[in-house]
C-alpha cells in the first residue's frame, strides 16, 4: 500500500510539472505553480527559505522522498525504468538488479565541480549555464519544452491543420524553434539520463545529480527509512535484486541509505515482511562506524560548500489566411541583448538563472527565445518577430524558480524600459515610398511613437515615424507590426540596466 501512494503522488507530480511547460494559458500556474518553486536547486538559488526548510525536514523524517515523489527527472527515470522492465523475457522483468559499492568519490567530485560552477555563475562567470547540464529540474524542463511540447502541441492543433493548406505541424514547430542546439542539449540529455536508468536504474541520481547526493547525506540521519529485520530474512535476495537504487546488500542485511530514493520495491517485493518503513532504533554495528565518520566529514562539508555559494552569491502560420506566402521577419542585430521585464539586467539574468525554460515555455506571446550564445546558452531572451511583450503580462516573472525575474505587478511593468525603438530611415516605406503606414505608431501602446514630415515646410513631403525615448518601454510592438521584411525598419535595442519612467 505505501509504495502505490508514492506511485500515485509521483504520477500526480510529473503530470503538474509537464503541464506547467506545456500550457501557455496560465490555467495551470494558477494551480500548481507552486510545484516548481519546491524543486531543490531553484529554491537554493531563490534563496527561497520556506521551500528549503520543507525539503530538509521531509528528508530528515522520511528520506529521500524528493527523488522519488517531487523531482521530475527521478520520476522520468523511473517511468524508463518501469518500460525496461517489462521488456524482454519475463522471468527477467523482474529481479534483474544487484549490489553495488557506492561511488562516493565521484558523486561528490560531480557535487564540488557542481558548486564551484555556481559559483562561478554568481561571479559572473560562465558557470551556472553549465552546471544546469546535470541540474535535475533544468535539464527536464529542457526536455519537456524542446521535446514534449510540440508532440502536445501536434495533438492540439490536428484539426486545424487538416483545415489550413499547411505542413504538418510537428515539422513546422520543429522548423519554427530555429535554435537546434538548445533541441540537441535535450535530446542528448534525455538520451544519456534514459539509458543510464535503463540499465541501472537510478545510476544518475546516485553518481551525477548534485541533489541526490546532498539529499543522500541528508537522508543518512531521517528518522523513518526501510530497516531489514534479520530475524525474518529468509535470504532470498528478492530486495537487493529489485531494488532500483543499488544500495541493499542482502549478505550482509545492509541498506546504504545515501543511496535509497525510497521506492519502496524492497517492502513490497520482500515475502517474509523482514522490512519495513521504521525507525531504526538498533545501534550501528562496529564496521560501520568508519563509513558513517566519513559520510559526517561529507556532509560538513558540503554544507560548507553551499553555504559559500550563497553567500557569493509559438508560432505563426506561413502563410497569410492559407493563400500568400509570407516572408518570415529575420531578428535584427542589436548592440545590447533585451531580456524580459523583472530580469533587472542581462548580469542578473546570468548569474540566477538555471536555464529551466519555464519562463520560454509559460510566455503566451512567444517572445521568449532560448539564447544559443555560450555565455546565455538555453537563458530567455526577448525577440519580437513573432509576437511583442504585451505590457498586460508579467507571466514570465510569476513563474519562475529561481528568483531569475524579480515579481512585478501589471502596474510596475508597464513603466520598466527594458530597450529602447531605434528608426531605420532609409528602410521605412514612408520616408522612402511615401506611404501612410503609420503601423508602429498606431500599434504603440504607450504612445511614444509620432509619425511627422521630413519636410515640414512642404505640403507633399513624406512622412517618417519618431521615438519620444522618455516614453518608450522597448515592448516591440513597433517592431512586430512593421510591414517591412526581412528586417523591420524598426527595432528594439535593449538597455544594460532596466530603468524605470
Amino acid at each position: 500500500m505505501i509504495r502505490k501512494i508514492r506511485v500515485g503522488l509521483a504520477i500526480i507530480s510529473v503530470i503538474a510539472i509537464t503541464l506547467l511547460f506545456l500550457d501557455f494559458t496560465g490555467v495551470v500556474q494558477c494551480w500548481w505553480g507552486w510545484i516548481a518553486k519546491v524543486q531543490f536547486v531553484p529554491a537554493f538559488l531563490s534563496l527561497n527559505v520556506i521551500a528549503i526548510a520543507f525539503l530538509l525536514l521531509l528528508t530528515l523524517i522520511l528520506g529521500r522522498v524528493y527523488c522519488s515523489v517531487i523531482c521530475p527527472l527521478g520520476i522520468l527515470q523511473d517511468i524508463v525504468n518501469h518500460v525496461r522492465g517489462w521488456v524482454g523475457k519475463k522471468q527477467k522483468r523482474k529481479n534483474r538488479f544487484t549490489y553495488t559499492k557506492p561511488k562516493t568519490w565521484l558523486r561528490v567530485g560531480m557535487l564540488f565541480v557542481f558548486i564551484v560552477l555556481i559559483i562561478l555563475g554568481l561571479c559572473n562567470i560562465i558557470g551556472t549555464t553549465i552546471a544546469s547540464f546535470i541540474e535535475p529540474y533544468s535539464a527536464y524542463g529542457r526536455i519537456a519544452s524542446s521535446l514534449f511540447a510540440p508532440i502536445y502541441n501536434a495533438g492540439n492543433n490536428v484539426i486545424a491543420d487538416a483545415l489550413v493548406d499547411s505542413d504538418c505541424y510537428w515539422f513546422y514547430h520543429v522548423e519554427s524553434i530555429q535554435y537546434l542546439p538548445i533541441t540537441i542539449i535535450a535530446v542528448v540529455t534525455l538520451f544519456v539520463v534514459g539509458i543510464m536508468s535503463w540499465i541501472g536504474g537510478r545510476v544518475y541520481c546516485n553518481t551525477i545529480c548534485p541533489v541526490g547526493t546532498v539529499l543522500g547525506f541528508i537522508s543518512r540521519y531521517s528518522l523513518l527509512k526501510p530497516v531489514i529485520d534479520v530475524s525474518k530474512c529468509n535470504g532470498c535476495t528478492k530486495c537487493a535484486r529489485n531494488c532500483k537504487a543499488s544500495c541493499i546488500d542482502a549478505k550482509k542485511h545492509t541498506i546504504d541509505y545515501t543511496r535509497c530514493v525510497v521506492c519502496m520495491n524492497c517492502i513490497e517485493n520482500c515475502s517474509t515482511g523482514a522490512i519495513k518503513f521504521q525507525r531504526k532504533i538498533k545501534q550501528v554495528a562496529n564496521d560501520e562506524h568508519s563509513e558513517n565518520n566519513a559520510s559526517r566529514r561529507n556532509f560538513i562539508i558540503t554544507g560548507v560548500a553551499l553555504a559559500t555559494a550563497t553567500a557569493v552569491k509559438a508560432s505563426d502560420k506561413v502563410t497569410d489566411g492559407g493563400l500568400a506566402k509570407i516572408i518570415d521577419k529575420e531578428i535584427p542585430k542589436r548592440k545590447n541583448k533585451i531580456v524580459p521585464p523583472g530580469a533587472v539586467s542581462l548580469t542578473h539574468l546570468q548569474r540566477h538563472c538555471t536555464g529551466c525554460q519555464l519562463c520560454i515555455s509559460s510566455c503566451p506571446n512567444g517572445v521568449l527565445r532560448p539564447s544559443t550564445e555560450l555565455s546565455t546558452l538555453m537563458q530567455p531572451l526577448v525577440e519580437y518577430e513573432k509576437g511583442y511583450c504585451r505590457p498586460e503580462c508579467v507571466k514570465c516573472s510569476e513563474v519562475c524558480p529561481v528568483g531569475a525575474f524579480h515579481a512585478i505587478t501589471v502596474e510596475e511593468k508597464s513603466s520598466i524600459q527594458i530597450g529602447r525603438a531605434i528608426v531605420k530611415l532609409e528602410a521605412c516605406v514612408m520616408s522612402s515610398k511615401g506611404s501612410k503606414c503609420g503601423n508602429c505608431a498606431d500599434k504603440c501602446p504607450t504612445g511614444a511613437i509620432q509619425i511627422i514630415p521630413l519636410n515640414p515646410d512642404d505640403e507633399k513631403s513624406h512622412y517618417m515615424p519618431v521615438v519620444n525615448e522618455s516614453r518608450c518601454i522597448g515592448c516591440g510592438a513597433c517592431e512586430y507590426y512593421c510591414p517591412v521584411r526581412p528586417l523591420s525598419a524598426i527595432y528594439v535595442n535593449g538597455n544594460e540596466i532596466h530603468r524605470t519612467i
